[in-house]
């Protein structure tokens, strides 16, 4: 399976399976050596991510084929679709090369209890719930485009406010880094659709 399809594959079960650490982070994190190069804090930032990632790229999904989008979001959507793709390959293959439990993964056929992830992503900051997700379908045009851009303004500022605290918290060197960076490209997104918005 090439990469594309194997991203888009991982993503797609993460948006039904949502796998997560749910109640049992402390007895997780008892069970990383501190002798390793990661720690607690890398693994719910990945995990957490690549979940968040997942409802952003099924948000690109739902308006990349509707007519009369302005060329400036067409090309917004196209960034936001290979950032958030390849971020997603690299936190799922850092999971698997840490022994770790990732989103319904199609090389490991993990994934964990529905309901138990479900609590757990919306708890999320950012994430959007079924019924706004429904309601972003079921719109039209204008309102469409307006109504996807103020969701995923708040969508990227919940990604901020993690990759943010793995900044602070993480200790696994390339991760803490992916999240400053998600923290740069983000906000300067948001800049973006705020001036779409005006």
């Amino acid at each position: 399976m090439n990469t594309t399809r194997r991203v888009a594959a991982v993503l797609a079960a993460a948006a039904l399976t949502l796998s997560a650490c749910g109640d049992d982070t402390d007895e997780a994190a008892s069970s990383i050596p501190e002798s390793q190069p990661f720690n607690q804090a890398d693994v719910d930032f990945a995990t957490d991510m690549i979940i968040h990632h997942s409802q952003a790229l099924t948000m690109v999904d739902l308006a990349a084929p509707r007519p009369g989008l302005s060329p400036k979001l067409m090309a917004l959507l196209e960034e936001i679709r290979n950032a958030q793709t390849q971020e997603a390959e690299l936190m799922t293959d850092w999971l698997e090369d840490w022994g770790q439990p990732v989103p319904n993964n199609p090389r490991s056929h993990g994934g964990m209890d529905h309901d138990e992830a479900e609590d757990m992503a919306s708890d999320m900051p950012g994430m959007m719930s079924d019924d706004e997700m429904g309601m972003l379908e079921d719109a039209d045009g204008d309102a469409f485009e307006e109504m996807w851009l103020e969701m995923m303004v708040e969508h990227h500022e919940g990604a901020i406010e993690m990759a943010e605290a793995e900044a602070d918290d993480g200790e696994f060197h390339d991760t803490v880094e992916l999240a400053e960076q998600i923290a740069t490209t983000q906000a300067a997104e948001v800049e973006q659709m705020e001036k779409l918005l005006d």
